[in-house]
């Protein structure tokens, strides 16, 4: 066992997890520990609630996130969202459209198939996400929300080629799966901006992921009954003190899951979204309360994928 442990040491990975649990010396390129993000806000009225729920709680958030996917917004509701992201300096990030468990296929929904999950299905469905991407970008959004290897390689080489913005951030949803050093490490090799780990990784597991790659961890502090349900308030200073730069992302226990949203759920969307943002001023007293000296970003800080104004031709 030891001579595996030195070949991957020797390889530049940890040879086991970090139970001496260091401080990361890695920062946001603001100098900035951590950032905050607010997901599942589904359309311009739970993003305008969001911004009202932070100004009546004090909450400084960072991005917000979106699942229903690009495809299942309106041209009006993508330029809302893009105007609003724009005129608040926060990032937006928007799923990309079909995926494994919204296609004809019934693997995904099988007990043991599971692990397909929102992988993208088939060459005709790489072509519809690259598609639904150039939507979003023509109207100024330059974060992007996947959970395919196939298709974050894809967007990579269309940046490449100009076919896509040079600064478009192609975030990893916590369904991609991947949490180990090597894995993740890999994804960032093929072009992902910001990786969002599994929900139930442990502070020494988060800690050896740090040591291996330089992008910013998105992690659940407060976890989706669908997908663990854990609340883990209290570990906030610890996992930003060991992981940074992350991204501390305020999910809401036992709530509904509402994809794919539209105008029939907006009321319980803004509802979950005011709740989160609550759930957010928690959190974030935790901090000021036991690690005051843990440095956050201003909204617009280097490195947030803020929407753009471009001109109708680009990327059709």
């Amino acid at each position: 066992m030891e001579d595996t442990r030195r070949i991957i040491q020797d390889l530049g990975f940890p040879k086991s997890e970090n139970y001496e649990l260091p401080s990361s010396s890695k920062t946001f390129p603001d100098g900035a520990q951590y950032r905050v993000e607010i997901p599942s806000v589904e359309g311009p009225a739970s993003f305008q609630e969001v911004l009202q729920a932070c100004e009546e709680y004090n909450v400084s958030i960072h991005r917000v996130s979106q699942g229903s996917g690009i495809m299942l917004l309106t041209d009006d509701e993508l330029e809302k969202m893009a105007d609003i992201g724009k005129r608040e300096s926060l990032e937006v990030s928007l799923f990309v459209g079909p995926r494994g468990t919204w296609d004809v296929t019934a693997m995904p929904w099988s007990s043991g198939g599971k692990s397909a999950g929102l992988r993208v299905q088939g060459m005709d469905q790489l072509v519809y996400a690259i598609e639904d991407i150039k939507r979003a970008c023509r109207f100024g959004i330059r974060s992007i929300l996947v959970a395919d290897e196939g298709l974050l390689w894809l967007v990579n080489e269309f940046k490449k080629k100009g076919e896509l913005p040079e600064d478009l951030v192609v975030k990893i949803s916590v369904q991609m799966g991947h949490s180990n050093p090597i894995s993740i490490r890999l994804m960032e090799s093929i072009g992902a901006g910001t990786y969002n780990v599994p929900t139930d990784l442990t502070l020494q597991r988060l800690s050896a992921i740090r040591q291996s790659v330089d992008l910013p961890i998105d992690i659940y502090v407060e976890v989706p009954d669908d997908i663990g349900g854990f609340v883990r308030h209290y570990e906030i200073p610890e996992i930003i003190r060991v992981a940074a730069p992350v991204y501390i992302k305020f999910g809401l226990r036992n709530s509904p899951n509402i994809y794919p949203s539209g105008t029939h759920l907006e009321d319980t969307s803004i509802a979950l979204c005011r709740e989160r943002v609550r759930r957010a001023k928690i959190g974030l007293d935790m901090i000021r309360r036991y690690a005051p000296e843990l440095k956050t970003s201003e909204r617009g800080a280097e490195g947030l994928a803020v929407p753009e104004k471009v001109t109708e031709t680009l990327y059709k």
